[in-house]
């Protein structure tokens, strides 16, 4: 006597097929040799003067951002709004990071060495310098480096405001290409950078 195996319906495995798909696509992208995305750094500005001060000490946190601005990836913003990122590039670590790093520089550059530090410096400061980065991207449809930065200096033993600032530039960018966009972005934040320890002074 023969007996009869029943064979699941093809339907019931199709669905399977997308996910099998996506595993083997995962796979293969993993083993692939992609270009190594070449590092661009931000620069502190110097040589603009030194810059007078209260005797006051100063820790400059780190900005806060959303989370697109929170990454090492060098952005490109549309006219609608829409982010992609500059292919075959990134920044040295992530973009809070950088400035940080280099707002404390430009201030010991200015002449502030000794009053400046970053947290966790183990000095009691007298304020503290808050800052928020609101924009650090290429205008698509302009072809410009954007960099809006908001800071405020708080009193560190009061804890209130003393006082608040937009600070922003604009730099025309020569292409939205990896050595383009980054120098453009490295100029705009450079005259800010600039323009807030002027005012924080």
């Amino acid at each position: 006597m023969t007996t009869e195996v029943q064979l699941p319906p093809v339907r019931r495995t199709r669905r399977f097929l997308p996910a099998l798909a996506l595993a083997a696509a995962a796979l293969l992208a993993g083993c692939g040799g992609g270009a190594t995305p070449t590092t661009f750094d931000l620069s502190a500005p110097g040589g603009f003067g030194k810059v007078g001060g209260s005797r006051g000490a100063m820790v400059v946190a780190e900005p806060t951002a959303v989370q697109a601005l929170d990454s090492d990836r060098v952005i490109v913003k549309d006219s609608s709004g829409a982010l992609s990122f500059v292919g075959g590039a990134q920044w040295a670590d992530r973009v809070p990071a950088l400035v940080q790093a280099r707002l404390i520089q430009t201030f010991e550059n200015a002449g502030r060495v000794g009053s400046v530090s970053g947290p966790g410096q183990r000095i009691s400061p007298d304020v503290q310098l808050n800052t928020n980065i609101r924009s650090f991207n290429i205008d698509a449809a302009t072809g410009t480096a954007v960099v809006e930065i908001t800071a405020r200096i708080v009193g560190d033993r009061t804890g209130q405001i003393q006082r608040a600032r937009l600070f922003s530039a604009r730099v025309a960018a020569g292409a939205v290409d990896g050595p383009g966009a980054t120098q453009a972005l490295d100029r705009a934040l450079s005259q800010v950078l600039v323009e807030i320890v002027r005012w924080a002074r």
